[in-house]
Formats: structure tokens, sequence, C-alpha cells
């Protein structure tokens, strides 16, 4: 029996830093950047190649990155080591600067209009 209580109190002070990390991660501000130079690093890195010149990604390619990208911890990670298909854009290739411009990009896209902004759709 104290066996299996402590298995359980190590799941839950894993699952509770595990949870921790992420607020702390999410709730951090994003760096600074520069939505305008983000845009053509964009597209002169080739992210528009998968995600789409406004971020709105496609199924076989690459997600959706903006509007309302995710959270510049959890961005900056996937950018320098992806998962899937993805080639990883380490500093040496992408430095920290123009990530945190291209992250303002994304943040910058605005949400699209209610779809009963259109006459056609009401």
């Amino acid at each position: 029996m104290t066996e299996r209580l402590m298995t359980g109190d190590w799941r839950l002070v894993t699952t509770v830093a595990l949870a921790t990390s992420v607020v702390v991660g999410a709730a951090q501000a994003p760096p600074s950047g520069d939505a305008k130079n983000g845009k053509k690093l964009f597209a002169a890195d080739g992210c528009y190649q998968c995600h789409g010149y406004e971020a709105q990604g496609a199924t076989p390619t690459g997600p959706r990155l903006g509007p309302k990208p995710i959270a510049f911890a959890q961005f900056s990670r996937l950018v320098r080591q992806p998962i899937g298909q993805m080639p990883p854009y380490t500093v040496k290739s992408l430095p920290d600067k123009d990530l945190a411009d291209i992250y303002a990009f994304l943040q910058s896209i605005p949400p699209p209009p209610p779809a009963d902004a259109f006459p056609l759709l009401k």
C-alpha cells in the first residue's frame, strides 16, 4: 500500500510540476519584435511555403500560426526543435531577434471577420 501511495504521489507531483511550467511559460511576456520585419522574414525564410502568407496553415503542409499564436515559449521551442517534417531553425540560421520579429508578425494578424459580415452567408 505504501508503494502505491508513493507512486501516486510521484504522479501528482509530476503533473503539478508540468502544469506549473506550462502556466509559467504561457504567462511570460513575449519579447518585443518588429511585425513589419517579421512579415518580411516569414516570407524570406520560407515559412509561408507550409504555413501560408498569412500564417493560415493548411492540413497537408503546416498548422495555422495566426491569428492568436501559441505562447512564445512554445513557439520558440517548436521552431528550434520541431516535431514532424519541419526543419529545425537554429539560433545560427534564425537569430532570436528575427524569431521575435516573426512572432510579432503572427501577433499582428487580425482575426477574420465573422461569417455574418458576409451578406451571402446570411
